[in-house]
């Protein structure tokens, strides 16, 4: 009887305790901060290519829910738009269809691609971030558009390079991250990580394209954060963030009138405050239910980016609280099920992966539907899958792609102790259910 009582801490326990030590001890290619010499995990070596059938069902509903959401109120709030300025009603349903299929197109190929391989990609995927960032700043190949410089023009489309950084800034920093194992505790490796973040907010910010630079920042602390790093030394980072973002504001006039209006947007109704007034008035007339889908008074060039960033405001004037709430459980579900994904990733690098692209787009939404509602100033960012826009859909739906396959090989390995969460439990019990049970068994 001693014996079947003895902790599990590597004494002999027959069959049962030997079942029990598997379930509890981990694997030594899933210990934090191990780095491979090969650049490849035992795990990577078994995986094979992820089918779709393997894949998140309810992740899957979520993301397809939003998207064809996003096209019904893009053609609602966009068709008189499309008729006045294009003479096609549809015109932009069009376009934002075109771009979709891209994006879909992009989420298969990266939903059955191995997620191990985009960590033997940083190298090249960090080049080409910064190349297409410098880029769209030289005359002739940047696109300006209201004093920004955020685009290139391929033809009838327009890409925006920060959308696509903002994915390969995750790879890239996922990658490093791991590769410094337990040296991220260290205030050194806070420092550098602070001058990469550093270096490349300066190259969005100098596109005056603020909103996606605090996208970015917020997603840079959130991978720190969750590679391992001490709380102070994320702290830190976070109020360096906060100081250059008031930096940012305080050098451009129109950053300063954004911030004046957000305090008081009926102060100046017609000029600064405009669009802040149009969307709470959009919101205010829908009500509970709404007056009806495309029945939109703020659609007919009252509500400026009716289509694109205060989308949500025609959601809620036409569609009311209830589409309100409907949009928010969307994004709630695919969040839930991509925290679900980064806690049973098979690695550290897939658990950084899902952690940061369910963060990215989980931050721009909350930010995107705040700046709506007047909770925060006005940034000028989409609201993911919803608002119209091109390179920002077709990147965005790549990026669940990859989250999708680390969800997949998370589900079919069936890894039951993951160190890089059980650190942060802080009671040194595995994150997955199924195995406490089984190790509550096995003590009993």
């Amino acid at each position: 009887m001693a014996a079947r009582t003895r902790r599990l801490d590597g004494s002999p326990l027959g069959l049962l305790g030997r079942r029990a030590q598997a379930v509890l001890a981990p694997s030594e290619a899933f210990r934090p901060g191990r780095v491979q010499a090969s650049g490849r995990s035992r795990i990577e070596d078994r995986v094979q290519e992820v089918s779709l059938a393997q894949m998140d069902g309810w992740l899957l509903a979520a993301i397809a829910s939003l998207c064809a959401f996003g096209l019904v109120m893009v053609y609602s709030a966009s068709e008189a738009l499309g008729y006045a300025w294009q003479g096609d009603p549809s015109f932009y349903f069009k376009r934002q269809l075109l771009w979709m299929a891209i994006g879909v197109v992009g989420m298969v190929l990266a939903a059955r691609l191995d997620y191990h391989r985009w960590r033997h990609w940083v190298r090249p995927l960090a080049i080409c971030s910064v190349g297409l960032l410098l880029l769209v700043l030289l005359p002739h190949l940047g696109t300006e558009r209201l004093g920004a410089r955020r685009w290139f023009s391929l033809g009838p489309l327009s890409v925006q390079p920060s959308a696509a950084a903002t994915l390969m800034a995750i790879v890239c920093f996922s990658r490093w991250l791991v590769d410094r194992g337990p040296g991220v505790r260290s205030w050194r490796i806070a420092r550098h990580f602070a001058l990469l973040l550093g270096g490349l907010l300066t190259l969005v910010v100098l596109e005056r394209d603020l909103g996606s630079a605090v996208i970015l920042a917020a997603v840079g602390i959130v991978l720190f954060a969750l590679g391992g790093a001490r709380k102070r030394h994320v702290l830190f980072i976070l109020a360096g963030a906060v100081l250059a973002a008031w930096f940012a504001i305080r050098i451009e006039a129109y950053r300063t009138h954004r911030l004046t209006s957000f305090r008081d947007p009926f102060a100046d109704p017609l000029n600064t405050g405009f669009q802040s007034v149009q969307s709470l008035l959009a919101l205010g007339s829908g009500g509970f239910s709404g007056v009806g889908l495309g029945n939109s008074i703020q659609k007919y060039q009252w509500l400026p980016e009716a289509h694109t960033d205060f989308i949500f405001a025609i959601i809620g004037e036409e569609l009311g609280l209830v589409g309100c709430l409907a949009v928010i459980t969307g994004f709630l579900g695919l969040g839930w099920r991509g925290i679900r994904a980064s806690l049973r990733a098979p690695d550290r690098f897939g658990a950084l992966l899902a952690g940061g692209i369910t963060g990215w787009i989980c931050i721009q939404a909350f930010i995107n539907i705040a700046a709506v509602t007047s909770v925060v100033p006005t940034t000028g960012i989409p609201l993911p899958f919803i608002s119209y826009g091109g390179s920002s859909l077709a990147m965005t739906l790549v990026a669940v792609g990859v989250l999708c396959n680390v969800s997949a090989q998370g589900r079919r390995q069936g890894i039951s102790r993951r160190a890089h969460v059980d650190r942060w439990r802080g009671d040194g019990g595995t994150s997955d259910s199924r195995a406490r049970g089984r190790a509550g068994a096995a003590a009993r």
